[in-house]
């Protein structure tokens, strides 16, 4: 059995990690932690979770006793939380956070999407879970720019649930403003685009173009829906080549020749992806749940490459028939 502590253990991300793990064959939760919940049950706050486990949040770190730490703790909390609590050598790290995503000099994280990093994934001591923006977005383009694609600018627009902004109130997530409004936010600014850079410079070194990126507060709890569009010189033809070459055999992220909606990947560890041609325009449209390929999910993905299980272990969440 893989021995896990979760840092963090009230938020959103957290409670979906906790339902996963909860029934992961290999998984046995030592501790979940959580300073402002400590002696509280955990579904005292993840009330999804009543009646699956009478355990409790605890202020105590017994970091000697696991495999494995999940992070789950704020953008930046991360780093501080590593510097205030040394982790012993042998315990393998997943950081929902920023804090890593990006390479460094004396950053030893490997960037957490499977789809371009399966082999350095399952050889690390220590991961750094992509973003959910990064998640849905990466899995639209990627496929172009590893066959150098790419040109110019792509415009990028995707609707998020409220979930995306995490479990502390905030004026934009309480339900009489967020219930049938929408709105754009941190327009052109959002902080995943320098990883979704990132990776598609490491497919496509010579990518010069912007990543014009308006996301949306939509009016749901869960699940990101993206579309990209760009101008191409590609028939549809090659297009489907590029897409099925990165994505035939993939366990989670399939790429279809249909329309997709986000009822098809809520409540799942699925990435959808389609893209068609309109004359010299591509239209890529790309869909995942937030809590669970954008987080949670992909996180116990990383997990189980780490610790040489397969990895959809404990993974196939299916979708909603309605």
């Amino acid at each position: 059995m893989i021995r896990i502590g979760i840092a963090g253990g009230a938020g959103y991300a957290a409670g979906e990690l906790t339902r996963i793990l909860l029934c992961h064959p290999e998984a046995d939760i030592v501790f979940s932690h959580s300073e402002s919940n400590a002696g509280n049950l955990l579904s005292d706050v993840h009330e999804g979770l009543l009646g699956e486990t009478d355990m409790r949040f605890t202020s105590s770190l017994p970091l000697s006793d696991i495999d494995v730490l999940f992070l789950c703790l704020g953008h930046g909390k991360s780093s501080e939380f590593l510097k205030a609590h040394p982790v012993p050598a042998g315990v393998r790290i997943i950081d929902f956070a920023q804090d890593f995503r990006l390479a460094a000099e004396g950053n030893d994280f490997v960037y957490g999407l499977p789809e371009i990093h399966r082999k350095a994934i399952s050889e690390a001591q220590h991961v750094a879970n992509p973003g959910c923006f990064a998640t849905c977005l990466q899995v639209a383009l990627l496929p172009l720019a590893r066959i150098g694609a790419l040109r110019g600018d792509v415009v990028i627009n995707a609707l998020t649930g409220s979930t995306g902004a995490g479990v502390r109130p905030q004026p934009t997530t309480h339900f009489s403003w967020r219930s049938g409004n929408l709105s754009v936010y941190k327009v052109f600014t959002h902080q995943h685009l320098h990883e979704i850079g990132q990776s598609i410079r490491e497919l496509q070194p010579g990518f010069d173009g912007e990543l014009d990126f308006i996301p949306y507060r939509g009016d749901f709890a869960r699940g990101i829906f993206a579309t990209v569009f760009m101008r191409t010189p590609l028939t549809q033809e090659e297009v489907d080549a590029a897409y099925h070459a990165m994505y035939d055999g993939e366990p989670f992220t399939h790429y279809v020749s249909r329309d997709i909606d986000l009822k098809q990947v809520v409540n799942t560890n699925r990435a959808l992806v389609s893209a068609r041609k309109y004359g010299d325009r591509l239209l890529v449209t790309a869909a995942i749940d937030n809590l669970l390929k954008g987080a949670a999910g992909q996180a116990v993905e990383n997990m189980n490459l780490m610790f040489s299980l397969p990895e959809t272990t404990g993974l196939r969440l299916k979708a909603s028939a309605f």
